[in-house]
């Protein structure tokens, strides 16, 4: 089985930290296909840079495509998850849902801790598309800034864990989602010292994506997500434009 690990970011440390923690839930088989946007922001943070992220993630699926069995969107917010469900026909898992859907096996509220305060209203938004406002009891980011995106889970290690104790004590969460892809593989550092579950998104998004290959779903070909009708377009990179025109069969 191979999974595409798509980074809408142009972070190539995150991509192979992304990597290292999705390897160690993967089961023997299944190899992880590393890629990152070639064109955007070290990481997204904002409406606009999700806006960015979206499009360079359709284009990074249209590229690979043919050349994998499912594909993550390994950015904390699923950037472009829904457009790629309606284009593609393989399984296509956001690392944000993935998180949630888990979370939501091993507690009734799961709090969302991540590591910069501008994260806090695009997650919350993030969280309502996907119908889990009911189940989040709080999102909780550092008030400092922070260096290096990749190394941000090392410089701010005590101040996420003492993050992740508050929503225990003070919002009641059950689960914690360490959320964002510069976090991955924390979750398991620091395991030991939170009480409750740790989610790590690329880990939950990775064997969900196992699940869904071998389910082996079928196309929707009525309802929401239903592949759209052929459309010409102008100077879209070129197999965005051919799956976007139908000329991909």
């Amino acid at each position: 089985m191979k999974i595409l690990v798509a980074n809408p970011n142009t972070s190539t440390g995150v991509t192979d930290r992304l990597v290292a923690s999705g390897k160690l839930v993967a089961s023997p088989g299944t190899e992880l296909l590393p890629m990152t946007a070639p064109r955007g922001v070290p990481y997204i943070a904002t409406r606009a840079e999700a806006a960015i992220g979206s499009a360079m993630m359709l284009e990074m699926l249209a590229e690979r495509r043919g050349t994998f069995d499912a594909a993550i969107v390994a950015a904390f917010g699923d950037p472009g998850l829904g457009g790629a469900r309606e284009l593609f026909d393989f399984p296509v898992v956001g690392m944000a849902e993935a998180a949630m859907l888990v979370a939501c096996t091993l507690g009734r509220k799961f709090a969302i801790v991540s590591f910069a305060k501008a994260l806090e209203p695009w997650f919350a938004e993030i969280v309502e598309w996907h119908g889990m406002s009911g189940r989040c009891a709080a999102i909780r980011t550092p008030d400092e800034g922070f260096r290096s995106i990749d190394d941000v889970q090392h410089e701010k290690e005590q101040v996420l864990i003492d993050l992740a104790l508050a929503t225990v004590k003070n919002d009641g969460a059950d689960v914690v989602i360490l959320a964002g892809a510069p976090l991955a593989g924390l979750a398991n550092t620091i395991r030991d010292r939170v009480p409750v579950p740790l989610v790590d998104g690329i880990q939950a998004a990775v064997t969900m994506a196992e699940g869904l290959v071998r389910l082996n779903p079928r196309k929707a070909t009525q309802g929401t997500y239903r592949r759209p009708a052929a459309k010409d377009s102008k100077g879209l990179a070129g197999p965005l434009a051919d799956v976007i025109g139908h000329r991909d069969s």
